[in-house]
């Protein structure tokens, strides 16, 4: 079980973001249509609803939080208005691949590798910068991971998850649950954890349930937030659009 010591407990560092993941590489088969394109009734798509508010939360923090979208190679653009002036840097991340995956067939492109290996590659992006090494280590550091298929804002969601980085200092994943079910893609996950996340994936898993059940806290779903996540239809995503309204 993860361990971290007294005294950075007792400092209270555990509560420094190191970036923001986006996870927009889904299939969208139910959907029709890649949900990161998906246009908000104000007009906005989807995915850059979800880079403006990182950028709102870095400049928040004061912190220029790298934000990475991992969309599997769809490539997907981003309004311009939001980098006229950057604060902090916004780039795309391809999927962490295994040298088995490369070995396969590599003729034949992987539709998607599933959440956890873009979790890894964002986990990988952070461990390795320059500025992670110099201002933290990994027991002080976190990635926030948010979906295509959630409109709860970003800044809702860090201010609810926030409190358990140090309430809960043998977690190492900290995500939203309701009475029945996770929801890992709406979750805090420590920098720590990365070698065995590369490990469990190279060793030919992909199930993002049994790699966190050892080291999840749950934090229970806003009632608010009930229809802002998890849409798969045309149906689902206007009721959740619906629902942002009421917020």
């Amino acid at each position: 079980m993860l361990k971290v010591s007294d005294s950075l407990i007792e400092a209270g560092k555990l509560n420094r973001l190191a970036g923001i993941v986006i996870l927009a590489g889904g299939a969208s088969k139910r959907m029709g249509t890649p949900k990161a394109e998906l246009i908000l009734p104000t007009g906005e798509r989807l995915l850059d609803y979800h880079i403006r508010q990182a950028l709102e939360l870095g400049a928040a923090l004061a912190s220029n939080l790298p934000i990475m979208i991992a969309d599997n190679g769809r490539g997907f653009t981003i309004n311009s208005d939001l980098i006229k002036h950057l604060q902090s840097p916004i780039f795309h991340i391809a999927d962490y691949v295994t040298n088995n995956d490369l070995l396969s067939d590599s003729d034949k492109p992987i539709e998607t590798g599933g959440a956890l290996v873009a979790i890894e590659s964002a986990l990988q992006s952070l461990v390795s910068s320059n500025q992670l090494t110099k201002d933290a280590s990994c027991h002080q550091s976190w990635l926030l991971v948010i979906s295509c298929d959630s409109l709860i804002p970003i800044n809702d969601l860090w201010q609810k998850l926030r409190p358990d980085m140090t309430q809960n200092p043998d977690k190492a994943v900290i995500c939203l649950a309701d009475d029945h079910h996770l929801y890992p893609l709406l979750g805090l996950y420590r920098l720590i954890i990365e070698p065995d996340l590369k490990h469990y994936i190279d060793g030919g898993q992909r199930q993002v349930m049994r790699f966190i059940k050892p080291l999840v806290q749950p934090i229970p779903f806003a009632k608010k937030w009930q229809y802002l996540t998890n849409f798969n239809t045309p149906e689902d995503f206007d009721h959740a659009c619906l629902a942002l309204n009421d917020l």
